[in-house]
């Protein structure tokens, strides 16, 4: 037990050393933009259809499996706002989070894994390149951008979502469905759920990361590196929202 929690702990540092070694190279030329685009394409328009799909099949079973429970109390006109208020606070960006945490955080973890283990990145170095910046840098960056981005379309994929559940059993035209999803939001519903994505993001592209460019050598260190990068950033995500729920509680109940 006590073995574990030191191999814990070790690991824990050392991934807030390698979140410490990218916030001192970002500041060093040179940037890699055209490797730092090309990994927002694989991240964000490569993930977008994935996402979309998730967001859209969330939005109509939330809003089916609500609908009876609010009609047997007579508030069957509540429910745009509360399937808009779930979706958007916390369903949405945890979810898409997750999705991107299996789908790119194991693909980088795979991908600078293999590297890794076909030296690669020594290669790189004795290129004369800096394989940190090029390597790291761009793919944490990139994800730290794009997952907020991704939010924001699932949020609006996942409220149309919603929209075609209410109709299947209901008949709501589009104009009134997003007018009571509107006067249901406010600043303290969207701006703390956009912030912790820009978090989400940044874990999802450091534990990949760490996990790829620190994987041991031999061809199985590969697919424990993506799997890692899963676990870790799964788990990552629920204590980071955990926190942000709790911030957001603090300041905007005072």
């Amino acid at each position: 037990m006590i073995d574990s929690i030191k191999l814990v702990l070790d690991e824990v540092g050392q991934i807030f050393h390698f979140i410490g070694r990218f916030f001192k190279q970002i500041r060093k030329a040179p940037f890699e933009a055209r490797e730092f685009l090309h990994q927002c394409y694989i991240i964000g328009y490569k993930s977008f259809p994935l996402v979309a799909i998730t967001g859209f099949i969330m939005g109509m079973v939330l809003a089916i499996q609500t609908r009876p429970t609010l009609s047997s109390f007579g508030a069957e006109s509540w429910l745009p706002g509360m399937v808009a208020l779930s979706l958007i606070r916390e369903i949405s960006p945890v979810i898409t989070a997750l999705v991107c945490a299996g789908k790119v955080s194991s693909g980088i973890g795979a991908e600078l894994g293999s590297m890794k283990v076909t030296n690669q990145i020594d290669a790189m170095e004795v290129s004369a390149i800096n394989p940190f910046n090029y390597l790291v840098v761009t793919r944490i960056l990139a994800s730290t951008i794009m997952i907020p981005i991704l939010v924001v379309l699932a949020d609006g994929v996942s409220v149309f979502g919603g929209f075609v559940g209410v109709n299947i059993h209901s008949d709501v035209n589009l104009y009134g469905y997003f007018s009571k999803v509107l006067e249901s939001l406010s600043f303290e519903d969207i701006v703390p759920a956009i912030i912790k994505t820009f978090f989400f993001g940044f874990v999802i592209g450091s534990v990949g990361c760490f996990q790829g460019y620190n994987a041991s050598r031999g061809t199985e260190s590969v697919g424990k590196a993506a799997n890692s990068a899963v676990v870790v950033a799964s788990l990552s995500i629920f204590i980071i929202d955990l926190l942000a729920v709790q911030i957001a509680d603090l300041i905007f109940t005072k």
